[in-house]
């Protein structure tokens, strides 16, 4: 045992570490496009459904991820296998999500923003119609994979550097995420719009090129899901071909599902060999609710609490992330040299700055202003909290404890979009829409106070000079 995990903290490859890190990319492709920017919009403003709808959909995935992930974590640990997981579930969400536009094109009405080619058929008027269930369907499948990825992908980064080479490596993988953002918007938007966010219109042999693909050709939001399934599987393709699993057991395993649901319990009561763990994955529910629910709702707020035409929140997207992959980066030093703790609350407290900020600007312009600096501390949190999880417990058993953080994180993300939903569905009507979803953001910022002083009392490794667990 003591073989391997003197290995597991060497250095892998150059290729090695950069295809894990292009993942970050890979992943926020979907994130920005499905998760974030179009199909929200697609849904709540092009057809004219309520922000609790889409909260539930979200729901639905995140607990289909709490249910299942104990299974596939402890599956995972008991054989040292991350690799696989994250394949499947990608190529899922890759079809799952490129099922989207086919049913979006062929059976439901095209109508919003950007659409050139409509199909003739009538308005959805105030029901849930088959053809719109099989789109929220297959968004739930699609969004429950891109997330059951997630802790099999932050599993791995302990084989690949050493303990004090992972805030760096964890800081480049979120600078590829939001470097993936950006090129997902900038290659969605010409079949969007058929124009670039700030550089104006496409050429026209250009757009017929790149509308001939299948599914894409239409404009409008439903013809960019086919272009975002094929970028999130082209940026995983040097994952799939370069990655592998250090410490694969080849052993045949088999792990009984109540076994599997025990270790939940298992890893929980090991919190309490572990001081501060338990404490920051309680931590974790906090800030993942707030920042679930800002992502997934933030391209409404742009459109319905600031008034930015439809289409432009897309531009307005492109230009805040663009501080992210700076500031992603250096997080990810700023780690390595103050720790991953007390980065964590600079960025937490920042955030809620920033959400007062937000409430509060009167105009447009102070708002791209606000947005500037939460895309330059955006990417702190994924950076700073994996190499924290790590000082708290085993990397042998890594795993478990990160499949158990992004239970936690999906079973906020439950809880806060909801409570958006519900806060902004029931004001707007009496106070209209700028003010209804400002409230909404007052419970996001809530739960950011919430959770900096809940990280106060997390020990601090780094500071005190505590080797990392190993055993």
């Amino acid at each position: 045992m003591n073989d391997i995990q003197n290995v597991m903290h060497e250095r892998a490859p150059a290729r090695e570490r950069i295809s894990w890190a292009l993942y970050d990319f890979a992943n926020t492709v979907f994130s920005m496009n499905m998760a974030t920017l179009f199909f929200s919009a697609w849904i709540v403003s092009d057809f004219n459904r309520s922000n609790t709808l889409y909260a539930t959909v979200n729901g639905i995935a995140s607990v289909m991820v709490v249910v299942s992930i104990p299974i596939f974590g402890a599956i995972s640990d008991a054989t040292q296998r991350r690799k696989p997981w994250i394949v499947g579930f990608t190529l899922i969400a890759c079809v799952a999500t490129a099922l989207i536009a086919v049913v979006g094109e062929h059976w439901l009405p095209l109508i919003g923003e950007g659409v050139a080619v409509t199909n003739g058929l009538p308005a959805l008027g105030d029901k849930l119609t088959l053809p719109l269930l099989g789109v929220l369907f297959a968004f739930v499948i699609a969004n429950y994979t891109y997330q059951g990825a997630q802790p099999f992908y932050n599993a791995m980064l302990p084989d690949l550097v050493p303990k004090s080479e992972q805030g760096r490596l964890s800081g480049l993988g979120a600078a590829f995420g939001y470097v993936g953002a950006i090129t997902a918007v900038l290659v969605a938007f010409p079949f969007f719009q058929g124009s670039l966010p700030l550089l104006g219109p496409v050429s026209p042999g250009i757009l017929h090129a790149m509308r001939s693909i299948p599914y894409a050709g239409v404009g409008g939001r439903v013809s960019v899901f086919v272009p975002t399934a094929i970028l999130f599987f082209v940026f995983s393709l040097p994952l799939f071909i370069f990655c592998r699993d250090h410490h694969a057991i080849s052993e045949k395993m088999s792990v009984a599902w109540r076994e599997a649901f025990r270790a939940v319990r298992t890893t929980l009561d090991e919190t309490k060999k572990y001081p501060g763990s338990l404490r920051f994955l309680l931590t974790s529910f906090v800030y993942q609710d707030a920042m679930g629910t800002i992502v997934s709702f933030m391209a409404l707020y742009a459109i319905k609490g600031m008034d930015f035409e439809k289409g432009s929140e897309a531009t307005l997207f492109v230009v805040l992330t663009i501080p992210a992959v700076l500031g992603s980066y250096l997080l990810g030093k700023v780690v390595d040299r103050i720790g991953p703790k007390k980065t964590l609350l600079l960025v937490l407290l920042a955030w809620v700055v920033l959400l007062g900020a937000m409430i509060s600007v009167p105009t447009r312009t102070a708002f791209w202003i606000v947005g500037g600096f939460i895309g330059l501390i955006y990417g702190g949190v994924s950076t700073a909290e994996r190499p924290l999880l790590l000082t708290l417990v085993p990397s042998h058993d890594a795993g478990r404890f990160f499949s158990l953080m992004v239970l936690s994180s999906r079973a906020a993300a439950i809880l806060g979009p909801f409570v958006w939903g519900q806060t902004v569905d029931h004001l707007e009507p009496r106070v209209g829409p700028h003010l209804a979803y400002r409230a909404g953001v007052v419970t996001v910022a809530i739960a950011m106070v919430l959770a900096l002083l809940m990280l106060r009392k997390v020990p601090d490794k780094h500071a005190e000079g505590t080797p990392v667990l190993t055993a």
